[in-house]
This record gives structure tokens, sequence and C-alpha cells, in this order.
């Protein structure tokens, strides 16, 4: 083990902090790697797929897309910081500042991106009568150009003076500043770049959630190409099954109408 500067031999904090760095530096790459084998695969499914290809599919590969480059930019990027830990490193770089840009970019995009996923498949579920009129091909592309726009905008507010991105020692990369100077950026893109999304989704699964678990104590409506008819719940087990042998029945279609207004189930 190399001495440390005067001489003095690594302590046993020094060898805490080397052991932290390693372990952030394995989680990262773990990440890394989860989050690129996770978004390829994911993208290939949905483009070797042409039936999982809706009018709406193109959030899903805004967000994939998003998450794939984060797992092969900044995140590999932090672990080699952790690992070999450089020395002033200088805040008001070009490196520094375009990976903090970058970050923030794509972690806003992929945030809106799966907002947005999510409130489609909730006005999927349950405004299914007018959600074919709702959510269209160029509909959702404005959406996504909104998206864009907006995470585009809001990552190029510190390099403009508002705000600031610094190099975070305990993060191991560059990011938006916490300084009492950037609150009200700091805010901004904390509440509504990524606060208010995350809660808005978590209510619409969680509203899904809470119809689908009514519906299945009522019992729930089999439908084939040919008629309908109403299962109990205490046949719901059955009633399952019945349900997966008319999926790849021509015309068949399986679902239920709730009596919150929500529809459970597909075509």
């Amino acid at each position: 083990m190399p001495a440390l500067s005067g001489g003095r031999k690594p302590g046993k904090r020094e060898h805490r902090m080397q052991g932290t760095a390693v372990a952030y530096a394995a989680l990262m790459i773990a990440s890394s790697v989860c989050s690129v084998c996770g978004n390829v695969l994911l993208l290939s499914v949905l483009l070797l797929n042409r039936g999982l290809q809706t009018e709406t599919w193109l959030l899903t590969v805004s967000f994939s897309l998003c998450d794939l480059a984060l797992g092969l930019s900044t995140i590999p990027f932090a672990a080699h910081n952790s690992l070999f830990q450089p020395v002033g490193y200088a805040s008001a770089s070009a490196l520094c500042q375009g990976s903090a840009f970058l970050f923030l970019l794509l972690q806003l995009a992929s945030v809106h991106s799966l907002a947005w996923a999510t409130i489609d498949k909730f006005a999927e579920i349950c405004f299914a009568l007018s959600y074919a009129s709702a959510f269209t091909a160029p509909r959702t592309r404005v959406i996504l150009a909104a998206v864009w726009l907006y995470a585009l905008l809001n990552a190029a507010l510190p390099l403009l003076g508002f705000g600031s991105y610094t190099y975070s020692g305990s993060r191991f990369l560059c990011a938006p500043s916490f300084k009492p100077a950037t609150t009200a950026f700091n805010m901004l893109f904390m509440v509504v770049g990524i606060i208010v999304p995350i809660l808005a989704m978590c209510a619409m699964y969680g509203y899904i959630v809470y119809v689908a678990r009514n519906q299945v104590r009522r019992g729930t409506f089999v439908c084939n190409e040919n008629h309908c008819f109403y299962v109990p719940a205490s046949n719901y087990f059955r009633s399952s099954i019945v349900m997966v042998t008319t999926i790849g029945k021509p015309g068949g279609k399986r679902g239920q109408i709730t009596g919150q207004g929500c529809f459970i189930g597909a075509v």
C-alpha cells in the first residue's frame, strides 16, 4: 500500500473510505450493467414485435433510450471517479458541465416520458371508450416533443446562469449544485421535474390496483367471439383459466367494465 502524503501510512479511516468507494463503484457498475441489459432487451422486444407498436409506443421507447444512455454515460463516469478519485476536479471544465447537462437532460426526459406512459395506460384502462380518440400517434409525438423541450430547457438553465453545475465529491459525478444560492433552480427541477411526476404515477397505479382489487371481489365478465357471461368471485380462479384459453382465438376479447368506470382487460 503506497504511503500517503508526508509518509504517513493509511489508517482505519482511509481504509473505510477506500472500501466505501469500491462498494460504490461496484454498485454503479452493477446498476449500469442492469440498466443497459434491461433496456436493450425492452427495445429489442418492442422493435421485433410489431403487435406492441401501438399509437403511444414511442413514450416507452423514449424513457428506455434515456435509461440506456444513462447506463452508458453518467453511471460509468461516477464509477470511474469513485475508483480513481481525481484530485482538484474542475467543476467549471467543459467535461464536468457537459456531463452534468447530459445527466439532468436524460433524467428529466426519462421521468416525464415514463409519467406520460403511465397516463397513457391509466387512460386506456379507466377511459376505455374515449381512449382511442384521445391518445393518437400525432398527439403522442407532440407530447414527446414537449417532454424533450422541457428537459432541454431545464438542463440548459445552469449553463445560462440560473442555477449551477458542480462536481459532487460524495456522488463522484457532476450534477446540479445544492447551495443556498441555487435554491430556486433546485426547487424547480426537483419538485416539478421529479417529485410531482413520481407522485402522479404512484397515485394512478394505486387507483388501478384499487379498482382491480374491488373487481376481483365482485367477479368478472368473460367474453369470446360469441357472447359474454358473468363469473362470480368464488370462481375467479377458473375464470382466469377461461380468459387465458380465449386469448388466442380470432376475434376473442376479454375484460370487464368496473363499477368505478374503469375497464380491466385487453383486446
